[in-house]
């Protein structure tokens, strides 16, 4: 096997083991107990109010909170949230408003987080361009020897006696 075909198969065995959101195992973001209970419960809390269950458990709650209304006050005439529900536009209002902050929270980890890893990659690309340096400074003292060891193999060949 060539040593290009032995890159190739490399990198695409490595590529394999990529998953995806990865990141949360990316060794310049902290994780798990590196991180604040704020940060836990952002993390946590964004995951939850940005996703399809939330949405989906939402409506199920207006809807058996107005069906129960509507069939209280059709059988005994008492409901604890008369029409237009009033109750429930206040507690919609105060759940809007705290995830107004919610998500801004869940912003500014998500950019902590982007931070985290854009820092990891500048440490990674400083230090692979330290290693670059050092490879072509050696690589270059390599090519000055083969080119002195090339000219001594030429001196060399041209002091041996001709053989006719």
């Amino acid at each position: 096997m060539t040593a290009q075909a032995q890159l190739k198969s490399t990198v695409k065995s490595a590529v394999r083991h990529i998953a995806p959101g990865s990141w949360r195992r990316h060794p310049g973001v902290r994780t798990g107990d590196q991180l604040t209970r704020g940060e836990r419960a952002a993390d946590a809390m964004r995951n939850g109010m940005g996703s399809w269950m939330f949405v989906f458990v939402s409506v199920c709650f207006l809807i058996v909170w107005m069906t129960a209304n509507v069939v209280l006050d059709k059988s005994t005439g008492h409901t604890f949230d008369a029409y237009p529900f009033i109750l429930l536009n206040l507690v919609l209002s105060c759940v809007a408003a705290l995830q107004g902050a919610i998500l801004l929270i869940a912003a500014k980890r998500s950019d902590q987080v982007a931070s985290e890893l854009a820092q990891h990659d500048y440490d990674e690309d400083r230090q692979s361009r330290e290693m670059l340096e050092v490879l072509t400074r050696e690589f270059e003292a390599l090519r000055t020897q083969h080119a002195d060891q090339s000219r001594q193999l030429a001196e060399l060949i041209a002091r041996l006696p001709r053989q006719q």
